[in-house]
């Protein structure tokens, strides 16, 4: 295997808009279940019932492309991603909260009503969905990159699975905890219910890590061979707030 080397790259990856896509897509899709639904699915851990809210079954998707995105084209590539992802959350959100202040055209008040928005789609422009949802994915995602990255050098890129589920397990730590705890606060979730929610949500989110492991691997390997590329964040801003547009990256080729 080659030797490291730096160089400057300049931003021509066939696949990597395709990955951000996926993944602010999934992070839309999951926000909107998580306001939704509670789920009960009578799965219990020793007598201890476990509920999931709406979201955790897609979420974990995020990860598996966020560990994708920082494997591949490094932590600088995903700190992008990760903003864009903010944006978009925090736009969908201001949306749906404006869209339930406007006022419902008669026919529609008849057949779906303030009442019906309100409960599903108007939680989501809730304020505090909002402040849960968008610090819960922040820290949560930034943590998940700054692990994996700094896992990759420590390794030298050797035990992808150790960088995936290490890093899920911090990620969706932070996450899982920000979320409920934020949202229970705030009233959005029943207390009685927070401490079901976190050991469900954050189990099932690992599992879904662990499980999905081979798979990661192959897209990692595919993108890594069709791009020509395995990044090392050895000369990288870990700051999140650091959004550098020219940089030095090492490279494996």
């Amino acid at each position: 295997m080659n030797e490291p080397m730096w160089r400057e790259r300049q931003d021509s990856y066939q696949f990597l808009d395709t990955v951000t896509a996926i993944f602010v897509t999934v992070l839309l899709v999951s926000n909107i279940a998580s306001a939704a639904k509670i789920v009960d699915l009578k799965i219990s851990i020793g007598g201890f019932p476990l509920a999931f809210d709406g979201g955790t079954f897609l979420f974990p998707l995020s990860y598996i492309f966020g560990d994708v995105l920082t494997e591949v084209y490094g932590y600088r590539k995903s700190r992008k991603v990760i903003w864009t992802g903010f944006g978009c959350a925090g736009l969908m959100s201001l949306t749906f909260w404006l869209l339930g202040k406007l006022p419902g055209e008669v026919s529609w008040e008849s057949i779906a009503g303030q009442a019906a928005y309100d409960k599903i789609l108007g939680s989501v422009g809730n304020g505090a969905i909002i402040v849960a949802s968008l610090s819960a994915y922040w820290a949560g995602e930034f943590s998940n990159s700054y692990v994996l990255a700094k896992m990759k050098i420590a390794t030298e890129g050797r035990w992808l699975w150790s960088r995936t589920i290490g890093s899920t397990l911090v990620g969706q730590g932070v996450d899982t905890f920000l979320f409920i705890g934020v949202a229970t606060m705030l009233g959005v979730f029943p207390v009685e219910a927070m401490l079901s929610l976190l050991v469900a949500n954050y189990l099932f989110k690992v599992g879904v890590e662990a499980v999905m492991t081979p798979v990661t691997y192959r897209i990692c390997n595919l993108l890594k061979r069709i791009e020509g590329v395995d990044t090392y964040d050895h000369n990288t801003s870990f700051n999140p707030f650091n959004l550098e547009l020219f940089h030095q990256e090492v490279v494996r080729e």
